[in-house]
């Protein structure tokens, strides 16, 4: 009985949620496509003169010579600049300090990601950092970057977070086992490059785990109650050219065309889900990554079969019209037959990944603590179609053990 009271407080807690959204002053970042745009958006920063950049990447990235020609035409464009690249996946707030005395010691007045979703994070919360002088801990959660952060600007080396047109930037809080999610219209990048060339040498496993992370914003946000139908469009567009190119840049990561493809599904997905949200696949996976440092985009792709195998009753609907849209099941299909193909097209794409059904690490005594975080994550957060409780969320995380463990 509780329960049920408390679905329908939620539910109406969200349509207003949904209300206050559509008023929110979204400023969408410029954005340069194709191949070598990155070098029209070095151009594009030139011009606003700022009186340096903190170029933010990792240091895999720096040895990998990715960064050698940004750096090159930052030089030729007599753009002052610092290099920062302590950025690991799931940026800490140690890190995020880090960031911002290197941008204090190099009198930066902006910022440029070049990296992945981490990356881009990690940008935007040096960014706020500097701009609210507090600690990026402290404006965790709802419209709490009060003062908004310096200009970033962002090249995406990834398809997958669309972090370069989000409204959130996620913080990692290893010594209580948090991540900790910071959403604020303030940290909308200035601009951006969909740039395929910087793509081309990504190794299969990061390409398969980074184009799951994208299709699972795209599904999530069309399941959304908070979706709108400029979202639905997004997302519906961002999931079929993720089921039709994610395998061509997973076999040959020299396919231009897919690469350019994948970063324009993951810039609509991200764009789909910064208004309409995301689900249980999120707020579980990242309690995984808090708990057992699993990259994101995998944990994703593991998560959502079984998430969406339970939303199914209550999200039968979009889940066939998605299905259907990218001719995973036909016409002809009932809406459960074509729900289901959905969801076997998952399980397919993460077997030809070579990734797992399951979690190896997931450890039995963990589940009620991560589930509770979840939930917590979600409560006031994700207008998702089917609510879970304590009970339910154990159980569903319960199906994500190898089969071998004993509960």
């Amino acid at each position: 009985m509780l329960f049920a009271l408390e679905k329908i407080a939620l539910r109406l807690y969200m349509a207003g949620f949904k209300l206050a959204t559509a008023l929110l002053p979204f400023r969408w970042p410029q954005v340069f496509h194709g191949a070598n745009s990155s070098h029209d958006l070095l151009a594009h920063i030139a011009a606003q003169q700022h009186s340096g950049l903190l170029l933010v990447s990792d240091a895999a990235l720096s040895k990998l010579g990715v960064l050698a020609p940004i750096q090159a035409e930052l030089e030729r464009l007599y753009i002052p600049y610092q290099l920062f690249d302590q950025i690991t996946p799931d940026p800490t707030n140690a890190q995020i300090e880090a960031g911002y005395q290197a941008l204090l010691a190099a009198n930066a007045s902006a910022l440029l990601a070049v990296g992945g979703g981490s990356v881009m994070d990690a940008a935007k919360l040096i960014g706020a950092r500097a701009k609210n002088n507090r600690p990026v801990l402290n404006m965790s959660g709802l419209l709490r970057v009060w003062r908004g952060m310096l200009p970033v600007y962002a090249i995406p080396t990834t398809a997958g977070t669309g972090s370069e047109v989000t409204i959130a930037a996620v913080v990692s809080d290893p010594a209580n086992k948090r991540k900790l999610p910071l959403i604020d219209v303030r940290l909308l990048p200035k601009a951006a490059a969909l740039d395929a060339s910087l793509m081309a040498g990504l190794p299969p496993a990061i390409t398969a785990s980074t184009g799951m992370d994208a299709l699972t914003h795209a599904i999530e946000a069309f399941l959304s109650k908070n979706a709108t139908r400029a979202t639905d469009q997004q997302a519906l567009a961002a999931a079929k050219a993720i089921f039709q190119y994610l395998p061509r840049a997973y076999q040959n990561g020299a396919d231009l065309e897919a690469r350019q493809q994948m970063a324009e599904a993951a810039h609509l997905a991200g764009k789909a889900f910064t208004v309409a949200g995301v689900g249980y696949v999120h707020a579980i996976a990242h309690q995984l990554g808090a708990y057992y440092h699993l990259p994101h985009g995998l944990a994703n792709a593991i998560v959502m079969p079984t998430v969406l195998q339970f939303s199914e009753p209550k999200a039968r609907r979009k889940m066939a019209l998605l299905a259907k849209h990218c001719q995973l099941a036909g016409a002809e299909a009932t809406e459960q037959e074509a729900a289901q193909a959905l969801i076997i097209a998952i399980r397919t794409l993460n077997q030809d990944f070579c990734i797992a059904s399951t979690i190896a690490e997931l450890k039995p005594g963990d589940i009620q603590a991560i589930a509770k975080a979840a939930l917590k994550e979600a409560r006031f957060t994700y207008a998702v179609p089917r609510y879970l409780n304590q009970q339910s969320a154990v159980q569903l995380i319960r199906q994500l053990l190898p089969a071998a463990t004993t509960v």
